[in-house]
């Protein structure tokens, strides 16, 4: 393996570990934190808006810089969508991403992080959703083969 390949998954790694520490001291990954976020009309808890603020601040900041790049710094090109239309599939997939964000207290990132902490409830969480995702590409494969 290159030594280029091998600093680029150190930083990833190192990246990754960020990302979770971050989303630990944030709260994102206690559901009772995030579902309080999404209630509304009862009890309200805004806390997680400095997350959302500050991780918005951050981007708007730093996306002006990388693009100005000619190139990413670990990679040849930058990869970003080329698609820009709403299908069915797009509308159901984000759908489902709420009502299990809704109801669980736990979306993908923050419910992988929560794996360490060894509750039954975030292992349950991953273990469904790699299921889900499993699931999701078989039916696509179906999909293909009766289109094609």
């Amino acid at each position: 393996m290159k030594s280029s390949t091998i600093s680029q998954y150190i930083v990833v790694y190192l990246l990754g570990v960020l990302f979770a520490v971050g989303l630990g001291i944030s709260g994102m990954t206690l559901p009772q934190k995030v579902m309080g976020f999404l209630d509304f009309t009862g009890k309200w808890d805004a806390t997680l808006m400095t997350v959302l603020g500050s991780s918005m601040g951050v981007n708007l900041i730093l996306f002006r810089f990388v693009f100005k790049l000619k190139n990413p710094l670990l990679t040849k090109q930058f990869l970003l969508p080329t698609r820009t239309d709403i299908d069915m599939r797009l509308i159901l997939g984000a759908a489902l991403f709420g009502v299990g964000w809704g109801l669980a207290g736990y979306c993908p990132g923050p419910a992988i992080a929560s794996v360490a902490s060894g509750t039954t409830a975030s292992v349950g969480f991953v273990m469904m959703m790699a299921i889900g995702q499993a699931l999701s590409h078989q039916f696509d494969a179906l999909l293909q083969r009766k289109r094609g």
